[in-house]
């Protein structure tokens, strides 16, 4: 008997090791459409609650955002959103135009959940129009002292407009983000988010970001380069414009621009120690319909039975910005480091152990909200897997799981997995 209680107790410890040994961080990028000036939609910032709420980001990129007042304005959201944990860099406005007029309508900024994330350094490259905004991050890790794992967040927004003026330009304002990344170490992990304003992949500023002698190369993690504009075959990776009606605020021209892009240093797409999670890109509310070209994005034509983009979602993004949000995921094996783990141990409970075709449980923390919750048998072995919502209370059905002792736990490796028996 001490044998069969000893085996168990190994099977369970390494069930734990496994579950710890890798954490997935989930990145946005958005043009929010000059916030908060912009108001010709009212009330959009319950659109970006949604939002945000729908896709909980670990990472939050923006750029056309006007002043303090909406940058504290869009932290407050995305700690009611996301997680109270939400911090944002410091809010800078752009030095590159102070001397040719210095408008300062249009900053860029990151957010960032605190408890997985620490701010190490905040850097301003300027260009001939608008800065770009670097954010030297490192990972909020048990031994980051002796093992730090870093990566840099570049957000930017390039000048507007076709034309060879424009994309010179453009091309201008890339030479100098490059030369400032020429100083940093050929191995460093460098993600950019932004809004490009590119109208095919082979324009040069384009090609100076990917060109592989230069110190830091960029790769495009969904290989999608091409003649994009107004181009049907790109409809998957289209961003702009939303909206076919000219009274909302920002272009109406519907859906047939790639203009918002997040590129990661080529090494993040092998292994190094925080990487691009294969497959996780995604142009969020884009369902890749061609019918979807030159259309709003929530219109019929931009979803059919199956969609993984509702009506709600594609409404909201809709009415938010004439951009869609750029999405991926991140993954580092390593293990997060927390000062409250008794807290984090009533973040979640089960209303009972033993249960029959139904499993119920409480979730007292927004974190574990829109999350992937896993079902473990006594072996360890994943036998079933569920989608939480925002409710606090939420209910699974378990008529596939026979009789038998099972663990139901998160994939962080904070959460420390949960027993409880069927008994049909």
């Amino acid at each position: 008997m001490k044998k069969k209680i000893l085996g168990f107790l190994l099977v369970v410890l390494c069930f734990n090791f496994k579950v710890s040994s890798q954490e997935t961080f989930k990145v946005m990028f958005y043009n929010l459409l000059k916030y908060p000036d912009e108001v010709a939609v009212p009330n959009r910032e319950n659109d970006l609650e949604f939002i945000l709420s729908d896709y909980q980001p670990d990472l939050f990129l923006v750029c056309e955002l006007n002043n303090s007042t909406g940058a504290n304005t869009v932290l407050n959201i995305t700690r009611s959103a996301i997680s109270p944990s939400f911090e944002m860099a410091t809010f800078a406005t752009n030095t590159s135009d102070d001397l040719s007029g210095d408008n300062n309508e249009l900053q860029n900024l990151l957010y960032y959940d605190s408890t997985k994330f620490i701010l190490e350094e905040e850097i301003i490259v300027p260009t001939g129009l608008r800065d770009f905004n670097i954010y030297k991050l490192r990972l909020n890790t048990i031994d980051q002292v002796t093992n730090p794992v870093e990566i840099y967040v570049v957000v930017c927004h390039l000048k507007a407009s076709s034309g060879v003026v424009n994309a010179q330009i453009r091309f201008d304002m890339v030479v100098e983000l490059d030369n400032y990344l020429s100083t940093l170490p050929a191995d460093t992990n460098v993600l950019l988010g932004g809004d490009l304003n590119l109208y095919e992949g082979t324009e040069p500023a384009f090609q100076l970001l990917l060109q592989d002698t230069n110190n830091i190369t960029f790769a495009d993690p969904i290989n999608r380069v091409g003649n994009w504009s107004n181009n049907p075959n790109f409809v998957d990776v289209f961003t702009q414009s939303t909206r076919t009606r000219d009274d909302l605020g920002g272009a109406p021209g519907g859906f047939d621009d790639r203009f918002d892009f997040i590129l990661t240093s080529e090494n993040m797409l092998g292994t190094t120690d925080i990487n691009y999670v294969n497959d996780s890109y995604q142009v969020y509310g884009n369902n890749g319909l061609s019918a979807c070209y030159n259309r709003a994005i929530n219109s019929s034509d931009c979803a059919i039975p199956g969609s993984p983009y509702s009506f709600e979602v594609r409404n909201a993004l809709h009415n938010f910005s004439d951009h869609l949000p750029v999405t991926l995921s991140l993954e580092a094996d390593v293990t997060l480091s927390l000062t409250d783990q008794e807290d984090l141990a009533e973040a979640i409970r089960l209303e009972k152990s033993l249960i029959d075709s139904e499993l119920t449980i409480y979730i007292n923390s927004s974190r574990y909200f829109n999350q992937r919750l896993y079902i473990y048998n006594s072996l360890g072995q994943v036998v079933e897997n569920f989608q939480t919502n925002s409710s606090q209370r939420q209910v699974f059905n378990t008529n596939s799981l026979s009789h038998g002792i099972y663990f139901i736990s998160f994939s962080e490796s904070h959460t420390q997995p949960l027993k409880f028996v069927v008994s049909h």
